[in-house]
């Protein structure tokens, strides 16, 4: 799903030159307490995936924030409601496990992206920045 993904250009890829970079950065996420790996399944294959992070932060009183990262879809099932649903299962464990708040960020050329999620009612609220390092 991710190698898949023109648009964001992270680099993924399913050689073989990738496979252990891949399966290390499994092993830490599931090692990782604050960090949890979700996936679809449907008809014993993966359809799709997201991650949730957790961090408490000084701002806010030192409330639990969750950051939503990695949601994709496999293109043939985007549009039927998978997504959604992901989402909202995403929403109920941040509520469940204490969060005040859950965070994503998207590309900017994302723009069905950005309505999707406008839809679910998260609101564009802060302008991120990244640097490559």
């Amino acid at each position: 799903m991710f190698a898949a993904d023109a648009v964001g250009g992270h680099g993924d890829t399913t050689g073989p030159e990738a496979f252990e970079s891949y399966r290390s950065a499994f092993h830490a996420i599931c090692a990782n307490p604050a960090t949890r790996l979700y996936v679809a399944e449907f008809q014993e294959q993966v359809v799709g995936t997201f991650e949730l992070i957790f961090a408490h932060s000084l701002p806010g009183r030192g409330a639990l924030r969750a950051i939503l990262e990695g949601v994709q879809v496999v293109p043939d099932l985007r549009s039927k409601g998978l997504g959604a649903r992901m989402v909202a299962y995403a929403m109920a464990e941040a509520r469940a496990a204490g969060a005040a708040t859950l965070a994503l960020t998207s590309n900017k050329r994302r723009e069905a992206a950005h309505r999707f999620y406008e839809k679910l009612g998260f609101t564009p609220s802060h302008l991120g920045f990244k640097i490559e390092l």
